[in-house]
């Protein structure tokens, strides 16, 4: 049974010594047997049909993580074996998200490029007597390979002979049979109980243009063909898959000892699988489609880039998938971690600003009107040393957020209401003498008294105040758009239900507020993201953020990455 709720338990072991997971035991036992002459080499192996998603990521930290932990070196190859469905968009959206990860492979290759030499080796299955030619529709040969308790047939056309095989083949290559009309499958065995070594396809017809080769193909190989033979062509050592690819393995092995090719070797471990998100490209590409959100790099797509454009960090990403861990056993990972590797990194990294999201008005009548302070703030305290500081402009009229003042507030409300007092964030004491209310009966604007003796690094007033609130001269704010993004989905599992899993769509996932107030340090935001890309914001006590891509100096956008806190309650 998968594991639901690991988060507490990871979390409450973050300081243990990280002991050999299975695949970096089989590395070094094979460098101390001198297999493979000690030497390393993965690959990451994408299909260019879509954008990398958080699984991916895992992966990638894997294999490039062992070439880096074993001196070796990994390779990015695109598995392009499907001219349908790939494309050069995803070709480069593949390689952004690996280098943002921080790595860099040794060589980047196709399957594609091997087209010639799989081909050969197909020729060579034949000449073997162990391919053939097979004139039967793709439903004909589902019945002929029976079920896992009733075994295959033979379809009339397995005992074709080696040169009719070889000229038919040589034909499917030359465009003279339509989609689907023949294919080539490997000859080996329909009484085995493994359904994949049941006379797998190893080629299709496909009249598509190739991304890459155009038109010069119309016969395709299947993964299970292509796979394993370009590991061996790369002389990649350690071949990590996924547990779904353990009932290939003996075909991958198969293939391999029957060409006399470079052993590569096949290990699974564990796909990552995240609660409230779904991890299915089908599905990911039918939220696309459908609508439902904005682009394979919208905020709330688990993918690399809606990752990134949310305001995750390469750090974050990199340390949540060392955290979870290689295994072999199925497990579901709660958001919550993510959400805690970003939360750890960002309280280091992250600016301090102020933003005021919902405005009240708050009128200090003791301040002299057109009179502007400027007073010192820090821009992280968490950094060692300091990391700097900013001015900012104290006037007689602030704006607050609305919750923040209660006309009749609860015993341990620590913030304003009528004689409650509040301190401001690296300003003074205030406290709250009244405030107005509009025809309809809503608060306005709220009257306070500031103590000039309580200024914040020399306060001297001897009052005490239980809380702290954020603030903004009305004077000098800047407006700009806030987009609040929460989780996709409602249900911790969207795509095991008996529902569509559209249904489970969260209808709060993303909240845009069009005028909120920031201070004015942060108008020069879109200005700082040439020179510093990476800077990320903490809003005081409204939670992490990052400029989106769509800003401009004129028009202001930030995307909340995560809440200061997990309040999410499903």
């Amino acid at each position: 049974m998968p594991n639901f709720h690991i988060f507490a338990h990871l979390k409450n072991n973050m300081s243990e010594e990280k002991s050999l997971n299975f695949i970096e035991e089989i590395i070094e036992s094979d460098i101390s047997t001198g297999k493979y002459d000690g030497r390393v080499l993965t690959r990451f192996p994408p299909e260019p049909n879509g954008y990398l998603h958080i699984g991916h990521a895992k992966s990638i930290c894997l294999n490039f993580g062992l070439a880096l932990k074993y001196n070796g070196a990994t390779n990015l190859r695109f598995d392009d074996t499907n001219p349908l469905t790939e494309d050069t968009e995803y070709v480069e959206s593949i390689k952004n998200d690996v280098k943002w990860l921080g790595f860099t492979w040794q060589n980047e290759l196709y399957t594609s490029d091997y087209f010639e030499q799989l081909y050969q080796f197909a020729i060579s299955l034949i000449k073997q007597n162990l391919a053939y030619v097979d004139d039967s529709t793709a439903d004909e040969i589902a019945q002929h390979k029976g079920t896992p308790t009733i075994p295959g047939r033979e379809t009339p056309y397995r005992n074709r002979s080696v040169s009719e095989n070889l000229t038919l083949f040589e034909a499917m290559r030359n465009g003279q049979y339509a989609d689907g009309e023949k294919v080539l499958r490997a000859k080996i065995d329909l009484q085995n109980p493994n359904m994949h070594l049941r006379d797998p396809l190893i080629y299709r017809i496909k009249h598509a243009t190739h991304h890459r080769t155009g038109n010069t193909w119309c016969i395709y190989p299947m993964y299970d063909f292509a796979h394993g033979q370009s590991d061996a062509i790369e002389k990649i050592t350690h071949s990590v898959c996924t547990l779904e690819f353990t009932t290939h393995r003996p075909l991958y092995d198969f293939f391999i000892q029957k060409l006399n090719l470079f052993p590569s070797q096949q290990y699974e471990f564990a796909r990552l699988n995240m609660s409230y998100t779904v991890m299915s490209k089908r599905k990911l590409m039918q939220l696309v489609n459908d609508g439902l959100v904005n682009n394979w790099d919208d905020p709330r797509m688990p993918t690399i880039s809606g990752l990134r454009r949310r305001g995750f960090t390469p750090a974050s990403i990199r340390n949540f998938c060392e955290r979870i861990g290689i295994a072999k056993r199925e497990n579901v990972i709660d958001f919550s971690l993510l959400e805690f590797f970003i939360r750890e990194d960002l309280n280091k990294t992250a600016w301090r600003r102020m933003a005021v999201l919902d405005p009240l008005k708050m009128i200090i009548t003791n301040f002299p009107e057109g009179k502007t302070e400027l007073l010192e703030s820090e821009n992280n305290p968490e950094v060692e040393g300091g990391d700097g500081g900013r001015a900012l402009p104290f006037t007689r009229e602030l704006w607050i957020e609305r919750d923040d003042f209660m006309e009749e507030p609860p015993k341990k409300f620590f913030r304003l209401g009528p004689d409650l007092m509040c301190r401001l964030k690296s300003a003074y004491i205030v406290r709250c003498d009244g405030s107005a209310k509009d025809a309809n009966g809503v608060v306005t604007e709220i009257y306070c008294t500031y103590f000039p003796e309580s200024k914040s690094g020399s306060d001297t007033s001897g009052l005490k105040a239980k809380g702290t609130m954020h603030w903004i001269s009305a004077h000098h704010a800047q407006t700009a758009e806030i987009r609040l993004y929460d989780r996709l989905f409602t249900a911790e599992q969207p795509d095991t239900s008996d529902q569509d899993f559209k249904t489970f769509i969260n209808p709060q996932s993303l909240v845009v507020i069009k005028n909120a107030y920031i201070e004015p340090d942060l108008a020069n935001a879109a200005a700082q993201l040439v020179e510093h890309p990476d800077r990320r914001y903490q809003f005081i006590r409204k939670g992490y953020f990052c400029l989106d891509k769509d800003a401009s100096p004129q028009h202001l956008i930030f995307n909340r990455t995560v809440t200061l806190k997990d309040g999410w309650t499903g």
